[in-house]
């Protein structure tokens, strides 16, 4: 570890100037999906399949949110750079899993392909916010962190280093 030991990781890192810009998309979303529904339906009205669907994904998502966020909370209290679990998949499971797994189940289940927006606008606001984290990151964690972001990819959990046979 390159940090002092007085210093602490921060819990939220862009959570909150993300939730700040998204939370007003998406809600903006829904009302307009609860207004003109017609405009925005994927599906016929009533689309049972998309719903039980968007369940069903929502249900995995938040199984996978809420184990990323008890890793990250046990890496916070420890300062351990957590490379296990979600974060094998991807540097960001908390961001992916909300952007790609629970705002498209939303979606689904709504029966509205407007809400997919949010995961377009979260993921340009990521882009932009990111590098907050990384830095911080890289001062708590040093080459660890570097090999980290090396062999795992950024956001989407699609290893293909891993999955090609790439030795690492």
């Amino acid at each position: 570890m390159d940090q002092d030991q007085d210093q602490k990781l921060s819990f939220f890192g862009i959570g909150p100037v993300t939730g700040v810009i998204l939370i007003p998309v998406l809600a903006a979303s829904i009302a307009a999906t609860v207004r003109w529904p017609h405009i925005f339906m994927i599906s016929g009205p009533g689309s049972r399949i998309l719903f039980y669907s968007g369940l069903v994904i929502l249900a995995a998502g938040l199984v996978f949110y809420f184990s990323t966020v008890r890793l990250l909370l046990k890496g916070l209290r420890e300062t351990r750079l957590m490379t296990t679990g979600p974060y094998s998949l991807c540097q960001n499971p908390l961001y992916a899993s909300i952007l790609l797994v629970i705002v498209p189940a939303v979606a689904l289940m709504m029966n509205t392909w407007l809400i997919l927006l949010t995961t377009i606008a979260g993921y340009v606001v990521f882009r932009i916010y990111i590098r907050r984290e990384y830095s911080e990151l890289e001062k708590f964690f040093g080459e660890d962190y570097r090999i980290y972001r090396t062999n795992t990819p950024e956001f989407f959990p699609l290893p293909l280093k891993k999955w090609f046979g790439r030795k690492q």
